[in-house]
C-alpha cells in the first residue's frame, strides 16, 4: 500500500511513525496510507519555509507573477488527471472535480495580477518638502489549514494569495485526502517556485497544534466546522498571530410566491445534493414563503427520483459517496430522527441500497422543519435538504437572520424590489438574487458572518491581500543643511 508523504524544502520526506488511511469512499477500500507529521517534520517544514522567506520576499514582482501563469498553464494541462485524484480520494464525480479545478484556477489568474495588487501609494509635498508613501510587505510564514470536500480549490485560495504577496507556507491539508495537496505543491515547483516556499505536512491535532503555536508562523487561514474553527481562532490569535477561520453553514433559500418554481426546484436540487451536500455553500434550508410550498416540496420531490448516484469516476453518476462511513451514519441519523421531532421526511434517502461497501447514502427530502430541531440547527453537511414554511418575506428574513450561521443565503423572485430588499436586510456574508450557490468569481472575496466566520479577513480576493500583507508608511524629507534646526514641538504639516 503506497504511502502518501510530506513535501519539505522541495522533496518528498516521511519517517511514517504515525500513519492514517485514505480510503477511496466509492468502494470503502482502505487504498493508502499517509504519514502523520511528527512535532520535528512541522517543524522541519516551518524552518524551510523560514528560511526561503527572504529570498522569496525580495524576488521581482515580475518574476513571482510569471510563476502563477506558468502554473496555471499545468492546471489547465494537467486539470483531468488532477480531478481523477480528487474523485479517487473525496468521493466526488469527476465533473464535479473539474469544476473545483477551474474554481482554483480562478484565484491563481487573481495572484497573477501581483504587481497592480501589491501597489502601494504616494502623496508628495504634504507638508514643505515633505513626501509619504506606503508599501505592502509581506507577513512572513502562513500556515494554511485545509478542509476534505474541497483538496484543490481551497488550498490554493490560500497558498496562491499568500505566495504570490512574498510569503512562504506550510500547508496542512485534510489527512482523508491528503493526495491533491502534494500533487499541487509540485506543479508549484514545476512552475517554477523555489523549494521551501511551499511546505506540505500531513497529519492529525499534533500537526496542526506545531504550525499555530511555532512563534515564526506568522498568519493561519483556516477552513473547517465551527467548533474547530473557533477553538484555533482562539489559540492563534492567543499567540499573537493573525488568524482568519471560516467555520460552517446553514445556508438557506428562500422562495417566494412569484418566483419561477420550475427553475427554483432545479436550483434547490443541484444546491442540496451536489458533492453529495459537502460544500459549505450547499443549500440545506428551503424557506418557502406563503402557499407556495406544497407545489415546490412537489417539484423538488420529482426531481430527486432521476438523480444517479454512484461512483464518481461512472459518466453517469451525479452524486458520488460521502467522505468516510462514520460521516454517512451521522447523515443519515439527522433524517431517522427528524420524525420523532415533528418533521414530515418526505424522501428517505437512507433506505436506499446500494451494491458493495462504499460510503452512498440517498437524498432525502424533509418537510415541516422548525428552528429547534436537530435537522435544522445542526450543520448536517450531506444530502439532506429541510424545508420551512414562513408565511411572509419579513418572517423568511427574520429567520435567517436568528439563525448563528451567516455564510451564504439566496432568494429566487421575479420582483426586483424583493430582491434589492433582500440583499439589504439579509445578515449573511454571501447573497444569491436567483443564484443559489454565491460563491465570488475570483476577484471578489468569499466569507460570511456571525459563526461562519472568526477573524475580519474573509479569504481570497481583496481581502487576502490585506491579510497575508502588512502596511508600511514612509515619510521622508531630503532638507538643504542651511534649514536644519533643534525643534522640541509636535512635527507639524502645515
Amino acid at each position: 500500500m503506497s504511502l502518501i508523504r510530506h513535501f519539505i524544502n522541495g522533496r518528498e520526506v516521511a519517517d511514517a511513525e504515525r500513519t492514517g488511511p485514505v480510503f477511496n469512499p466509492a468502494t470503502g477500500a482502505q487504498q493508502h496510507e499517509v504519514a502523520f507529521a511528527s512535532v520535528g517534520e512541522v517543524e522541519q517544514a516551518i524552518a524551510a519555509a523560514s528560511a526561503a522567506l527572504p529570498g522569496w520576499r525580495a524576488t521581482g514582482l515580475i518574476k513571482r507573477a510569471d510563476v502563477f501563469f506558468k502554473l496555471r498553464h499545468l492546471l489547465v494541462e494537467r486539470q483531468g488527471e488532477l480531478a481523477a485524484i480528487l474523485t479517487s480520494e473525496h468521493g466526488k464525480v469527476l465533473s464535479d472535480a473539474a469544476g473545483e479545478i477551474s474554481r482554483g484556477i480562478e484565484n491563481v489568474e487573481f495572484a497573477a495580477g501581483l504587481v497592480h495588487l501589491l501597489k502601494g501609494e504616494h502623496s508628495e509635498q504634504v507638508a514643505r518638502g515633505v513626501d509619504v508613501h506606503s508599501t505592502k510587505q509581506p507577513v512572513g510564514v502562513v500556515g494554511a489549514i485545509t478542509p476534505f470536500n474541497f483538496p484543490v480549490m481551497v488550498p490554493l485560495w490560500m497558498v496562491a494569495s499568500a505566495i504570490a504577496c512574498g510569503n512562504t507556507v506550510v500547508l496542512k491539508p485534510s489527512e482523508k485526502d491528503p493526495s491533491a495537496a502534494v500533487f499541487l505543491a509540485k506543479l508549484f515547483q514545476e512552475a517554477g517556485l523555489p523549494d521551501g516556499v511551499l511546505n506540505v505536512v500531513h497529519g492529525d491535532k499534533v500537526a496542526v497544534d506545531t504550525i499555530l503555536d511555532a512563534p515564526e508562523v506568522r498568519a493561519i487561514s483556516f477552513v473547517g466546522s465551527t467548533p474547530i474553527a473557533k477553538s484555533i481562532y482562539e489559540r492563534a490569535a492567543a499567540n499573537g498571530k493573525r488568524v482568519q477561520a471560516l467555520g460552517g453553514a446553514k445556508n438557506h433559500m428562500v422562495v417566494m410566491p412569484d418566483a419561477d418554481l420550475e427553475g427554483a426546484a432545479d436550483a434547490a436540487v443541484s444546491a442540496a445534493y451536489g458533492s453529495a451536500g459537502e460544500r459549505c455553500m450547499a443549500v440545506s434550508v428551503l424557506v418557502a414563503v406563503g402557499d407556495v410550498a406544497d407545489e415546490l416540496v412537489d417539484a423538488v420531490r420529482r426531481r430527486m427520483g432521476a438523480l444517479v448516484i454512484g461512483d464518481g469516476t461512472d459518466a453517469a453518476s451525479e452524486m458520488g459517496p460521502l467522505i468516510t462511513r462514520e460521516h454517512r451514519d451521522k447523515v443519515a441519523s439527522y433524517v431517522t430522527g427528524a420524525a420523532a421531532e415533528g418533521a414530515t421526511v418526505v424522501v428517505d434517502g437512507t433506505t436506499q441500497a446500494f451494491d458493495g461497501d462504499g460510503f452512498f447514502v440517498g437524498v432525502s427530502l424533509v418537510d415541516h422543519v422548525k428552528p429547534g430541531m436537530k435537522v435544522y440547527d445542526d450543520e448536517i453537511f450531506g444530502p439532506v435538504l429541510s424545508v420551512v414554511r414562513v408565511e411572509s418575506y419579513d418572517e423568511a428574513v427574520a429567520l435567517i437572520n436568528a439563525n448563528r450561521f451567516a455564510n451564504g443565503t439566496a432568494i429566487f423572485t421575479r420582483d426586483g424590489g424583493t430582491a434589492r430588499q433582500f440583499e439589504f436586510d439579509i445578515e449573511v456574508g454571501m447573497v444569491g438574487v436567483n443564484v443559489p450557490i454565491p460563491v465570488p468569481v475570483g476577484a471578489y472575496s468569499f466569507g460570511g458572518w456571525k459563526s461562519s466566520l472568526f477573524g475580519d479577513s474573509h479569504i481570497y480576493g481583496p481581502e487576502s491581500v490585506h491579510f497575508y500583507t502588512r502596511s508600511k508608511v514612509v515619510t521622508t524629507r531630503w532638507p538643504n543643511p542651511s534649514e536644519s534646526q533643534v525643534n522640541l514641538g509636535f512635527p507639524s504639516n502645515h
